[in-house]
């Protein structure tokens, strides 16, 4: 009879375990996945951002030398990217396979100046970062004039501001939620253990040597949840990119780590919090009221 009942609770004890762990990981794995949306939104909103459209027009009688120097001078300032050179006869070109047709025969001559076309850094392609450049590029002697869409620049850097700041807010909420689910399912588990807490606090046990196992407990099922949510994030990571193979070019392996080490800590911290204040409670509560919490 006491085998049997020393094998049901073997049984709840395991239950409880794994549980446990199952709860944590399916937690963080959903944080997880929401910062693996926000690494790849900003990814994207950088992509979009230095690939917008930042066209300095020369006039036509610019020399060679000086539209070298000019593009090597813009080359080695801080908010461009890339550079590139595109003469009248190019840009006739390139406009020729757009419209199909050639229209220098029907004009009869080629309207088109040359021009270089400049990527900037994500960091620098908002209005002011913008405005200042221009002012800037505008002086040089051989530069017609700047082109690029403002309104497309606001709109693209308005549009990113409050994308950031509702994941910012969500990811927030998101920890708290996290947090709180950890820490019920933790109490739950140390709830089934509460009696022998009691009985080694009775029998001259110290808070802290009672403490230490149930901690110790704790931070591994956080470590152990954590790795299967990492795990299951490289899952979703690998299948979307064979369903979506573009996204290749937007992961960052550093980031995708620091992702993955605060998944973990979050794991043991909020299992060493939880664990900790669970045996804590039971530790201050009088032995009368064991039955009723």
């Amino acid at each position: 009879m006491a085998k049997q009942e020393e094998a049901i609770v073997g049984r709840r004890l395991k239950t409880s375990y794994i549980s446990t762990v199952v709860s944590i990981t399916l937690v963080l794995f959903v944080f997880g996945l929401l910062g693996m949306v926000m690494l790849h939104a900003r990814k994207l909103s950088d992509h979009v951002k230095e690939n917008l459209g930042f066209s300095v027009i020369l006039h036509d009688n610019a020399k060679p030398a000086e539209v070298s120097h000019l593009q090597k001078t813009l080359d080695v300032m801080p908010a461009v990217k890339s550079t590139e050179y595109i003469s009248s006869e190019k840009a006739a070109e390139d406009l020729q396979e757009e419209l199909g047709e050639d229209f220098i025969e029907f004009l009869g001559y080629n309207p088109l100046f040359p021009s270089i076309d400049v990527r900037l850094n994500a960091s620098y392609a908002n209005p002011d970062s913008l405005a200042l450049f221009e002012a800037e590029v505008i002086k040089i002697r051989i530069v017609r004039e700047v082109h690029y869409q403002k309104d497309l620049v606001s709109l693209v850097n308005d549009n990113v501001k409050k994308i950031g700041i509702g994941l910012l807010v969500f990811s927030a909420l998101l920890l708290a939620i996290a947090f709180a689910l950890i820490n019920n399912t933790i109490r739950l588990s140390v709830f089934s253990k509460r009696f022998l807490i009691k009985s080694m606090q009775l029998v001259g046990a110290t808070q802290a040597f009672i403490r230490k196992p149930f901690v110790i407990q704790g931070v591994i099922q956080g470590v152990i949840g954590a790795t299967l949510a990492i795990f299951l994030l490289l899952g979703v990571l690998y299948a979307g990119q064979r369903q979506i193979p573009e996204l290749v070019s937007f992961q960052d392996t550093n980031m995708l780590l620091s992702l993955f080490v605060l998944v973990i800590f979050l794991g043991i911290i909020i299992s060493w919090i939880s664990t900790h204040l669970a045996v804590k409670k039971y530790l201050r509560i009088k032995t009368d009221y064991l039955y009723l919490y």
